[in-house]
């Protein structure tokens, strides 16, 4: 091995060291080596995936109209299925619930007021504890003039309105949603391609 003097300059090693080990010829053992960390690495990879997939995110096909122009019908977005275990929900979030009158059905509606809120619709201006809700996600065409009496979110309830108002079944028609229908947080779009992005 080479030797360090007191001044750190560095010897060749001696003539006499070990010469290094050559090369090993390719073969079936190097093949066959390639073959098993490649299929270990390809199932890393999908059991890393599954998990993300069966427990954390979920694709979803949306199915009509009542959240255009944020969502589109057949549009298809990731839901977060863990996101409410760390976090509450709150105004704004697009969430995926049990339709209350049929819980064999899902919908996906946007959040407007939580438990406690006081929420009431004037001629389709929605009001949330006495202020105007800012929602710059409802283009004037979507707009519509149903009114809804001022109501008091109950407890552990949330109140969702879908963005395309003047087609959209929710808490209008159906009342606040029981957070326990909630099951998770649309995040991302992915197809078609032209929407790919996060949700707002």
């Amino acid at each position: 091995m080479p030797v360090l003097h007191e001044d750190n300059s560095v010897l060749p090693p001696s003539s006499d060291a070990a010469p290094p080990p050559a090369a090993l010829p390719a073969g079936p053992k190097r093949m066959k080596s390639a073959i098993t960390g490649w299929l270990r690495d390809m199932l890393v990879s999908l059991a890393v995936s599954a998990f993300f997939i069966i427990f954390l995110y979920q694709p979803v096909k949306v199915e009509g109209t009542s959240m255009m122009p944020t969502l589109d019908d057949q549009e298809r977005v990731f839901i977060n299925k863990f996101v409410y275990k760390l976090e509450p929900i709150e105004r704004g979030d697009v969430v995926v619930f049990r339709y209350p009158r049929d819980t064999a059905k899902s919908y996906i509606k946007r959040v407007v007021a939580v438990a406690g809120d006081r929420v009431k619709i004037e001629d389709g201006v929605v009001f949330v504890n006495g202020h105007r809700l800012r929602e710059p996600y409802l283009p004037d065409a979507y707009e519509d003039v149903r009114s809804y009496p001022e109501t008091v979110v109950p407890a552990h309830c949330y109140f969702v309105l879908g963005d395309h108002r003047n087609l959209s079944n929710d808490s209008r028609d159906f009342g606040p949603v029981d957070e326990d229908f909630i099951y998770g947080k649309a995040v991302f779009g992915y197809w078609p391609v032209a929407k790919l992005g996060k949700l707002r």
